[in-house]
């Protein structure tokens, strides 16, 4: 469920009109409506509470990386919502945002030391370790800052799931965690090490995942490696179960529901008496934002092709020409008309700047507004400065409310970043 709708033929989000905004904003701007992220929120909140006994208190751990606005994030610790993290800057980020440090979760095949020192510091819930180095680096920085941390081994469970090849993070081949038997050796080094307090297992096999067997798959791996250890007498409380719940990003996606996934998790991990944590993202936040953007011209040429070319771009929506991602594309002011084949495209200089081919299209003109949807997650947060475009706005809004969340640059910020060298 998401809080865009037409009202007397405009597109709005919550109660502002996105005509509106836009005369205001500009274009492109991402817009975020403040009550479908606490709505995807509380739905998979009341879900896990209605689990509580197989799941303990479960953690709900936004993934940053899906969207690090920090109005998002705040939107979401007042809910209670936890975050997900993969570097020091994303837990800057959710620590500003007013997420404790007590439920935040570290993650990420490549820590430095710096910031592990820097997670260590701040009293994060624990660290995601995913190999053996890193149990051993993580071990001599704990010692050296006189700490003992907290951490969880990914496990890659030779189970791969996912969308795309891109996004998927749990098959034997990719760079995630380590491997049943590694994990399980490595549990016991970092219980007998002083400096080390291992409290769980992990595992995220992919994202954009719509069936639940792959899943359930890793999460019985999880399980019986619990009991495995818990059998060599060593301590299990915490079971990280990651994220990767597809979205719906289309009318006629078939996407499991929340509280299917839930009863799942519940049923592999009943009777363990650990504590759960879900890591969603583009869950949460991807039907949250839509990519507003105009028209500069539709191009009808001899060849029978129409190409209808926006404003916004590969850099600002990054998605389509990484993963051939789908998003639907919604006049904000529809024209009555009959569809037809359109190349939806960006002014950048790549072929790669398309964002969808033969899409069906009412009639659109210069001028006229579109939004892509299911533009809140991995939206912004992938944006650049590519062919020195600025770099595109987010805009929350909250019922009639709206503010401007990040500001889009002038052409004067953007070459002032660049100092020029002393002998130019």
């Amino acid at each position: 469920m998401h809080h865009f709708a037409f009202r007397n033929g405009v597109l709005f989000a919550e109660d502002v009109a996105l005509d509106a905004l836009a005369a205001q904003v500009g274009t492109p701007a991402y817009v975020y409506s403040s009550a479908t992220l606490r709505r995807h929120y509380r739905v998979l909140r009341e879900a896990c509470d209605a689990r509580r006994g197989a799941l303990g208190d479960a953690l709900i751990a936004f993934a940053v990386k899906a969207n690090s606005n920090l109005s998002v994030l705040a939107t979401l610790a007042a809910e209670g919502c936890g975050a997900d993290t993969v570097s020091e800057g994303e837990i800057r980020r959710a620590l500003a945002a007013g997420v404790p440090a007590d439920r935040i979760i570290f993650s990420g095949v490549g820590k430095t030391d710096a910031e592990l020192a820097f997670a260590l510091d701040a009293g994060v819930r624990q660290i995601n370790v995913e190999s053996g180095v890193e149990v051993d680096r993580l071990a001599a920085v704990a010692a050296a800052s006189g700490a003992r941390a907290t951490l969880a081994i990914r496990v890659n469970p030779d189970v791969g799931a996912g969308g795309h090849a891109k996004i998927t993070t749990g098959g034997a081949g990719d760079k995630f965690g380590v491997p049943v038997d590694e994990a399980m050796a490595l549990y016991a080094r970092a219980a007998a090490s002083p400096h080390l307090n291992p409290v769980g297992l992990a595992c995220h096999i992919g994202s954009q995942i719509k069936d639940l067997a792959p899943l359930r798959a890793a999460f019985q791996v999880l399980r019986d490696m619990t009991q495995a250890l818990r059998a060599q007498g060593m301590t299990v409380e915490r079971l990280d179960l990651g994220g990767g719940l597809a979205a719906p990003y289309a009318e006629t996606d078939e996407t499991p529901a929340v509280a299917a996934y839930v009863d799942m998790a519940a049923q592999v991990l009943d009777g363990l008496e650990v504590e759960a944590a879900f890591e969603p993202g583009r869950l949460l936040a991807a039907n949250a934002g839509v990519l507003l953007s105009r028209v500069i011209q539709v191009n009808a040429r001899s060849d029978g092709r129409r190409f209808l070319v926006l404003d916004a771009a590969m850099n600002d929506l990054m998605r389509p020409a990484l993963y051939d991602a789908f998003h639907d594309l919604i006049p904000v002011r529809p024209r009555p008309g009959e569809a037809m084949p359109h190349d939806v495209v960006g002014p950048v200089c790549e072929t790669g700047d398309t964002f969808a081919r033969d899409r069906l299209l009412a009639p659109l003109a210069a001028g006229d507004l579109v939004a892509f949807s299911g533009a809140g997650a991995y939206g912004a947060v992938m944006a650049g400065e590519y062919n020195s475009r600025l770099l595109v706005p987010e805009v929350l809004v909250d019922g009639d409310r709206w503010a401007v969340v990040r500001p889009r640059p002038t052409y004067d910020d953007m070459l002032a970043r660049e100092p020029r060298a002393p002998w130019l």
